[in-house]
């Protein structure tokens, strides 16, 4: 697959993957007018030997695929500290974007959508994961909960809290403000660092599952404030 390709940016390896031959063709040449070295797969178990073998960059992702989709895929490899993904997908509502970024997806793209674009956003996934990492932050502790954010945990005592991504940035977000009110769209900027529409009714779901979580433990740090958002102890 050869293209011209711009002398600004360094070469990434990226993978495709993807059902849809003429999405990875697409996808491709998109990717190598950038000056991008790019594989393909039709699958999600070949994906996962390729991602195995590691030397990739980023992984585009398509989430609709027989056998493997594209959700398993993710998980699996974010369990094994893998390379970024873009999620690439025609299920484009809110609640498929928030299962996706949750799942650890660094970006959510929906179909149909502009090559340019996608283009971009690889680019800009690609700068985030090359600038330097910030030293860790220290534990975050209140009461009987402590969040230990460079390993993205919570705990209550010794015992650790099931708590998606997500779930754990708002935890964080209301117990690091103690005292303080934060609206919905506050809280929105403090759990989904892209901002990718959510719909502010989607923090009422999180912190309901927080909380449920939290009760297990005999503790409810959350309260809610009418009109407002929530409050954290």
């Amino acid at each position: 697959m050869k293209a011209a390709a711009p002398a600004l940016l360094d070469v990434a390896r990226i993978l495709v993957v993807d059902d849809d031959a003429h999405i990875r063709e697409v996808v491709g040449y998109a990717l190598a007018r950038d000056g991008h070295q790019v594989e393909a797969a039709a699958d999600g178990d070949v994906a996962l030997a390729r991602i195995a073998a590691g030397g990739l960059d980023l992984v585009v992702l398509d989430v609709l695929m027989p056998e493997v989709d594209g959700l398993t895929v993710c998980r699996r490899v974010r369990a094994a500290g893998g390379p970024p993904i873009i999620f690439l997908s025609s299920r484009g509502e809110d609640a498929d974007r928030v299962i996706g970024l949750d799942l650890g997806g660094d970006d959510y793209v929906a179909k149909p959508f502009s090559p340019r674009e996608l283009a971009a956003r690889v680019r800009a996934v690609l700068r985030r994961h090359a600038e330097p990492l910030p030293p860790p932050p220290p534990p975050l502790r209140r009461g009987r909960i402590t969040i230990d954010r460079a390993r993205h945990v919570a705990l209550v005592d010794d015992h650790e809290l099931d708590l998606t991504a997500t779930e754990l940035r708002l935890l964080a977000a209301l117990l690091e403000r103690p005292g303080r009110a934060l609206s919905r769209d506050q809280l929105i900027t403090c759990a989904y660092p892209d901002n990718h529409h959510v719909a502010v009714r989607t923090v009422d779901t999180h912190v309901r599952n927080i909380r449920h979580k939290l009760a297990a433990h005999g503790v409810d740090p959350i309260a809610t404030v009418a009109g407002v958002g929530y409050r954290g102890a």
